[in-house]
């Protein structure tokens, strides 16, 4: 944020002298008392404040850069415990599913299981939302396909 208002500051300055030339030139051209014209002591007043008004922003940005506190972040890895399966509540072909699924990493393609089970589409489903009803497994739709992930 102190970055963000000091850059604001540099742009504010650049307008000030900007501004301030282009009133030189008009006061300039238009004051017909020539240097002693009581508008050139205005385009000082006004710059000065404009440069108080600048100045306080610098102090503020410079303020919120040096005094942030120094944050430290810690990043904890969390060792997972492989949570042990209950398969003596599920049928012979759940038990395949599960199985099948934790030789190969936890994770595989529907249509990879189903053949692997060589069963249909209708019963890879049904047994799937057993699966899912127990919490057993988890179903993540990738395009076309399921891809289904053992939960753990």
């Amino acid at each position: 944020m102190g970055f963000l208002l000091l850059g604001i500051a540099g742009a504010l300055l650049v307008i000030i002298f900007l501004f301030q030339e282009a009133l030189k030139e008009i006061v300039t051209e238009t004051c017909t008392h020539g240097p002693e014209c009581s508008m050139y002591s205005t385009i000082t007043t006004q710059t000065i404040l404009a440069l108080t008004i600048l100045s306080v922003l610098i102090i503020i940005a410079l303020v919120l850069i040096f005094t942030k506190p120094k944050e430290k972040i810690i990043v904890k890895k969390i060792k997972e415990k492989k949570k042990k399966i209950d398969l003596s509540k599920l049928d012979k072909d759940e038990k395949k599913v599960v199985k099948i699924l934790e030789d190969e990493s936890g994770a595989m393609f529907q249509s990879t299981l189903k053949e692997k089970l060589e069963v249909g589409k209708v019963k890879m489903t049904r047994l799937l939302d057993k699966l899912e009803a127990k919490q057993i497994v988890e179903r993540k739709r990738r395009g076309m396909n399921n891809i289904v992930v053992l939960k753990r």
